[in-house]
């Protein structure tokens, strides 16, 4: 088999789909802060069709804040990660943990900022 058979193989895209649904499925079950921006998501969709007729303008609002979820996605698999290591309590684990919070705390900055500067 050549390789662009296989990056092209169907049974392996069809598996790697299933593992990022199995994931998302997840988040949306189990993911607490992931479950709250999604419905932030949701509002805000409709509010930029709302609030804006160029469609360039929602896209941008829209990607602003599906771009917080995929943030959030990142930041659940470093918690994930860091608590399969063990319970215990360590500076590096922590420090992981908080950078990830970090990264999410940026991203809802700058989606609040996008939507500023296309709506105001």
């Amino acid at each position: 088999m050549n390789r662009l058979t296989t990056i092209f193989n169907p049974v392996l895209l069809i598996r790697a789909l299933q593992h990022s649904l199995r994931g998302l499925t997840h988040a949306i079950k189990d993911e607490r802060a992931f479950q709250q921006e999604l419905i932030l998501f949701i509002l805000g969709a409709i509010a930029a069709f709302l609030l804006t007729d160029l469609g360039l303008e929602r896209a941008v609002l829209i990607g602003s804040i599906a771009f917080v979820l995929v943030v959030e996605l990142i930041n659940s698999a470093i918690e994930t990660t860091i608590d399969r290591l063990g319970p215990e309590q360590h500076v590096l684990s922590r420090q992981a943990k908080d950078l990830g919070s970090a990264a999410v705390l940026v991203s809802l900055i700058v989606a609040g900022v996008v939507w500023l500067l296309v709506l105001v």
